[in-house]
């Protein structure tokens, strides 16, 4: 059944009533002017007030998100920039700044983290000695192929879903394919994202991934709180001078002027079935969004804070990888390698938490799972646990 506006439906009546369309459905449309020009982008509704939109010429990213007209997603002053227009290695490898905006942003498929040049002799090839990779990697600006997208029934449930393939290759160099489908029941507040990532190449090649999930407001703002199963705070990439700008990890304050970054790596602990919910929610509006990983396929965990005035937004990502980076992965044995045809899998869910009841139910989750410290400026372990189970 299809529940709306208080009441079950079955698909008869919901059709009757005027069906997919007009409450809910996905449709594709193409933005028009400046920078943004000329990108395909598909809209979702799912009749619960709830609409986002995906970025096709994006790696089919999520742009927009906002639940009754409240925003949730975080725009940047770049805009949805069109990947016609991106410098890969513009400024020393921090053009993917210029093109940073979205509640969503792919990391990857073959680095993750800050610039680095990483040995490339697996490629075979004399003149390329290293793959220079820039801040965060290639994937999040390169268009998909769109295989579909729609509506489907199963029985009295309607889902709404997008599919696309993007590849990422070179010659004497990686050839990866992300295949990523989304997927959004209607008369819900989730979006379901199932990535695999598979070498079509014969190189050896290694794989690193993060989302760089991006809350605004108003879910963000002055007292929101960050919510996670947190068994340990393992590292603060402003370690040195923790409580400088007064911004805990758990309490988050209003815009700031010349703020900088500040960025923490925890370690989380997972459900019985293996899960990691994360969340942030605005106790005075009654709303939250919370991000559901699995703990084997992304071990690790970021929060980013951005309350710089004009670029305010929260990041929750998760990693294959810790926030070391590349070499260390590689000196750690915690690189992932693909051969031809081997995959990884990473299966997300994006729920809304649109009331008080949603964020208690929410925050009662988490706390089952592993009760987070109660400091803002907990103690770093910088204990990074071997990551295991890779070749």
């Amino acid at each position: 059944m299809i529940r709306l506006y208080g009441r079950d439906l079955s698909r008869s009546e919901f059709e009757a009533l005027g069906g997919v369309g007009r409450a809910a459905g996905v449709r594709s449309m193409v933005l028009s002017d400046g920078l943004e020009r000329g990108i395909r982008m598909l809209e979702f509704r799912t009749g619960t007030g709830l609409r986002f939109t995906v970025l096709v010429d994006r790696a089919m990213d999520i742009a927009d998100c906002e639940h009754a007209g409240r925003a949730i997603g975080w725009h940047s002053p770049t805009g949805f920039r069109s990947p016609c227009l991106h410098e890969y290695e513009g400024e020393g490898g921090l053009g993917w700044l210029r093109s940073f905006s979205g509640m969503m942003v792919t990391c990857g498929l073959d680095h993750t983290l800050f610039m680095y040049d990483a040995p490339a002799e697996s490629y075979i090839y004399g003149p390329r000695r290293t793959a220079a990779h820039s801040l965060h990697g290639r994937v999040g600006t390169i268009p998909a192929r769109l295989t579909g997208y729609g509506e489907r029934w199963e029985g009295d449930r309607c889902f709404l879903w997008a599919e696309g393939i993007v590849r990422q290759a070179a010659v004497f160099g990686e050839h990866l394919e992300l295949h990523r489908r989304i997927e959004a029941e209607v008369g819900t507040n989730e979006i379901r994202l199932t990535d695999e990532v598979v070498n079509r190449g014969f190189y050896r090649t290694p794989h690193m991934y993060c989302y760089h999930i991006n809350v605004g407001h108003p879910v963000l703002d002055e007292g929101a709180r960050y919510l996670a199963p947190i068994a340990d705070v393992v590292w603060a990439a402003h370690a040195d001078s923790y409580e400088a700008q007064g911004s805990g990890y758990r309490h988050l304050r209003g815009p700031q002027n010349d703020f900088h970054e500040q960025v923490w790596q925890h370690e989380m602990a997972a459900d019985t079935n293996g899960e990691v919910p994360v969340a942030l929610v605005n106790d005075r509006l009654g709303l939250g969004f919370m991000v559901t990983t699995r703990k084997e396929q992304f071990p690790c965990m970021y929060e980013w804070q951005n309350l710089q005035a004009g670029q305010y937004a929260l990041g929750l990502e998760p990693s294959t990888h810790h926030v070391l980076g590349n070499a260390a992965a590689r000196e750690r044995g915690e690189m992932i390698w693909l051969t031809h045809g081997q995959s990884r899998r990473y299966d997300t869910r994006f729920t809304v938490l649109p009331d008080a009841g949603a964020v208690a139910s929410a925050e009662a989750r988490i706390a089952s799972i592993a009760v987070q410290p109660d400091a803002d400026y907990p103690a770093l372990s910088n204990d990074f646990r071997p990551i295991g189970g890779r070749t």
